[in-house]
């Protein structure tokens, strides 16, 4: 059984699939691991470490994949990158399946087998291979970092001989894992946090992180939340009152970070021009969604847009790649307790259960198809 590591095609992306830690780990099991050179250097690994740990070290990407029986990558290989895996190898990374069914038949074309490590179910047992979160935790606590170094002003209040500068306000807008990173993490900064969420159920986790809850709390929202903990979409009627509510809370603001998603959708707008407009000069707006088109009107992917009011429009791309180190420890963690679960140890081989929920969950392709429901080509 042979795993390849392979480095990032992207150059903006840092983070690496492996780390010495789960080499080790992925020996145990008897596997060789094969490492493309060079791939572990953005995240702070040198080949070195990985020979350490027991890896062999290749050239290329052709050279660790052309035999290998699975892949991990961080991110969906690209199409330059599907003539290095041999027919039937198995591919895991994060594979941004929504939208791109040229990609995807490209993959099953290619007769791969590929797993998506975002779709894993939230269910007890795969809590350990939740990447979604593992990487939200990150970006939650980087948004606050950024907030801090573009603010341009102390974020505790401070008694001084000079006077007292008063505490920095945060505002949190979206209450998941980030959301919670973010507001345990300002807190933490000394800062006073206030958050919103449409799901009932955050306005409790919110308040025992010692930050205050805003939201208007109607019978919609007492609703507004799917089986799978997700948020749901909500009335134009309900946005509009929320959206008066907050456009008076966020005129008070210093910082405000954004980390609405909805699986599958554009993200949400929850931050108006005239919100943006009436907030204070050198005040900051980070937007964890301006992948997906973005929370804060006028953001702008990659980039940090300054208006003509002197408010801070930050829309960092990949911010869990912006502490690349701790994001591929995590990622590596999650990616062996997935794989171990696809390997038979007495055998030491790969042995896919393909009726097993984690594998009909995350498997993208197979056999020249793809096999997901949720992906299906739709019909000419």
């Amino acid at each position: 059984m042979r795993i390849a590591v392979l480095s990032e095609a992207d150059p903006a992306e840092p983070r690496v699939a492996a780390v010495p830690e789960t080499v080790k780990k992925f020996k145990a099991l008897g596997a060789e691991v094969v490492v493309q050179s060079g791939a572990g250097l953005k995240a702070g690994v040198p080949d070195a470490e990985y020979e350490a740990a027991g890896a062999s070290i290749v050239p290329s990407a052709e050279a660790a994949a052309g035999e290998a029986d699975l892949v991990l990558k961080v991110r969906r290989p690209g199409a330059e990158e599907l003539g290095n895996f041999k027919k039937g190898a198995a591919v895991v990374a994060i594979m941004d399946p929504y939208g791109r069914e040229a990609e995807l038949k490209a993959m099953a074309d290619a007769g791969i087998s590929s797993f998506a490590m975002e779709l894993m179910p939230r269910i007890t047992r795969a809590q350990v291979m939740d990447v979604l979160s593992s990487q939200a935790n990150l970006a939650g606590y980087r948004a606050v970092v950024d907030g801090a170094a573009e603010y341009g002003r102390a974020m505790p209040m401070m008694m001084t001989a000079a006077g007292t500068v008063p505490a920095a306000r945060v505002f949190v807008m979206g209450v998941g894992v980030a959301g919670l990173q973010a507001i345990a993490t300002a807190r933490r900064m000394g800062a006073v946090v206030t958050a919103t969420d449409v799901r009932p159920a955050t306005k409790e986790q919110v308040e025992s992180l010692g930050a205050k809850f805003v939201a208007v709390e109607d019978d919609e929202f007492k609703q507004a939340e799917t089986a799978g903990g997700y948020a749901k979409e909500m009335s134009a009627e309900y946005q509009k009152k929320q959206a008066e509510l907050v456009a008076t809370h966020i005129a008070k603001q210093d910082i405000v970070i954004t980390t609405a998603l909805i699986p599958g959708r554009p993200a949400p707008k929850l931050v108006s021009e005239d919100m943006v407009a009436a907030m204070k000069p050198g005040s900051v707006l980070i937007d964890l969604a301006v992948e997906r088109g973005g929370n804060v009107a006028g953001a702008k992917a990659g980039e940090v847009v300054t208006t003509d009011k002197g408010v801070k429009i930050v829309g960092h791309l990949n911010v869990p790649g912006r502490l690349a180190a701790t994001a591929s420890s995590l990622y590596a963690r999650n990616l062996f307790a997935f794989v171990e679960t696809l390997i038979d140890k007495e055998a030491k081989a790969l042995a896919i259960k393909w009726d097993d929920e984690l594998v009909k969950a995350t498997n993208l392709t197979r056999d020249g198809d793809v096999v997901h429901a949720s992906f299906q080509p739709k019909a000419a």
